[in-house]
């Protein structure tokens, strides 16, 4: 089967030699393509910086925290409830907030939007550790979560949007990137606190310089709504326009999708909501549970880490392999095994395997790049996916809120981690069912009509 790379080049020349052919039949379209030209040079690349560097900054808000939990709450004088409800806080907020994201990118556009997400997860790092509190920290946090919320549900419509031919790449370097950030927090936050004096709080305000540099490479795109319009696109509505063609001007803007009368944008909600669950206790817990095993915090956050980058990697590669199946069943199962055979090891043995266990969660929790590029598989249009996004990952992290805080309950309730990791074992088996559920090669469109 032909590579995804070998594809776009076939479409490419073909665009280019209709391109050409247009300049010369229509007048004034060279303007046109010498600005599509233009687009897909400079802009393209600023564009692949800004997502590489937004993906980057969505996730060490929660991984940062979850390294120096034990130290946060002695500090704010949280009891094991409380700190089950703080790791509940991130799903909380994403499925709050996720949903508008779709509403404010009609009106100010994409690009705006990631951008103030980016300001808002940029003054949240910043402020939470100063801001006296329990609450204080909460809404701080909140305030940071709330911008990783709305880019969370735009990055696959900017990457369908902005490069179709190329979803499973991008896919794959929005989540590599991802990951990295998401490790480099739970690896580097103990180290960078003993190094600024060991207090938590500028451990965890440091991490808001990579914001900055985010919210720098979003500038551009403020004012961007859309897509720069391909040749065939152009050829497309100039038929329309055309005497004798099928409709004058662009077609009319189409209705909403009847998302929820979807059983595979149920099936994907479910998952998303599934996995973020394990994501979630993990990037919250895990730490805790190394430590509490007799791990040393520094470890402790090396092995979360090492959970996390094994992302690096397998967020590029299956994104690109899912891609080119046709059912992706296949790569659910056995990222549910790996969660499986983890969790056990976690449960028997937990400092004698510790980093065989951390390399299986690490490969489990990929399931989050598959659920990204099953969103933009399971829709036809941009407008689709922003509506399949949107309600699959806030349908899913309100189905993932209570698994963090049931877990804080189980701790502090049974003194030990023997119940926490049976019901993390026990959900593991309903994401494997709905996630092949979600794997089968049809669209919400087929499904629901208009």
């Amino acid at each position: 089967m032909p590579s995804e790379e070998t594809r776009t080049e076939t479409r490419t020349d073909k665009t280019e030699t209709l391109t050409a052919t247009e300049t010369r039949a229509v007048p004034g379209q060279a303007s046109s393509t010498s600005s599509t030209r233009a687009w897909t040079t400079w802009t393209t690349r600023l564009l692949m910086l800004g997502i590489v560097l937004a993906a980057f900054n969505l996730r060490p808000a929660i991984t940062s925290l979850g390294a120096l939990l034990e130290e946060v709450r002695d500090g704010l004088g949280m009891s094991g409830s409380v700190a089950g409800l703080l790791t509940s806080v991130p799903p909380l907020c994403f499925a709050v907030f996720g949903v508008t994201a779709p509403r404010l990118a009609r009106r100010f556009g994409p690009g705006a939007v990631v951008w103030a997400g980016m300001v808002a997860i940029t003054a949240g790092l910043l402020i939470r550790p100063y801001a006296g509190g329990t609450a204080g920290f909460l809404a701080a946090t909140a305030l940071a979560l709330m911008g990783i919320a709305v880019s969370n549900v735009l990055m696959p419509v900017i990457v369908k949007r902005y490069f179709p031919d190329r979803v499973g790449s991008m896919t794959g370097l929005y989540s590599m990137a991802l990951a990295f950030g998401t490790s480099i927090a739970a690896a580097a936050t103990v180290p960078v606190t003993n190094a600024l004096g060991g207090g938590w709080q500028p451990g965890l305000a440091v991490w808001a310089t990579l914001g900055v540099a985010a919210v720098l490479a979003w500038i551009p795109f403020v004012r961007h709504r859309e897509a720069p319009q391909s040749a065939s696109a152009s050829a497309s509505e100039r038929t329309a326009d055309a005497p004798g063609g099928r409709g004058a001007g662009p077609a009319p803007e189409q209705p909403p999708l009847r998302i929820t009368r979807s059983r595979t944008a149920w099936a994907l909600a479910v998952f998303f909501g599934l996995q973020a669950t394990a994501a979630y206790i993990t990037m919250g817990w895990m730490a805790q549970i190394f430590r509490d095993s007799g791990v040393s915090a520094g470890t402790a956050g090396l092995l979360l880490a090492v959970i996390m980058v094994m992302g690096v990697p397998l967020a590029f590669v299956i994104p690109r392999v899912a891609t080119r199946l046709p059912h992706q069943g296949p790569i659910v199962l056995v990222l549910g095994v790996c969660g499986l055979a983890g969790y056990a090891g976690l449960y028997f043995a937990p400092v004698g395997g510790a980093w065989a266990w951390a390399l299986l969660l690490g490969i489990s929790n990929c399931a989050f790049p598959l659920a990204l590029t099953m969103v933009g598989m399971r829709a036809r249009t941009g407008a689709g996916v922003a509506q399949l996004s949107a309600f699959a990952q806030s349908t899913g992290y309100l189905i993932s809120i209570p698994g963090p805080l049931l877990v804080g309950v189980l701790y502090q309730h049974s003194g030990g981690w023997g119940l926490p990791i049976t019901l993390m074992c026990a959900l593991m088996v309903p994401q494997i069912v709905v996630g092949v559920l979600a794997g089968r090669d049809r669209t919400v469109e087929d499904e629901v009509g208009r």
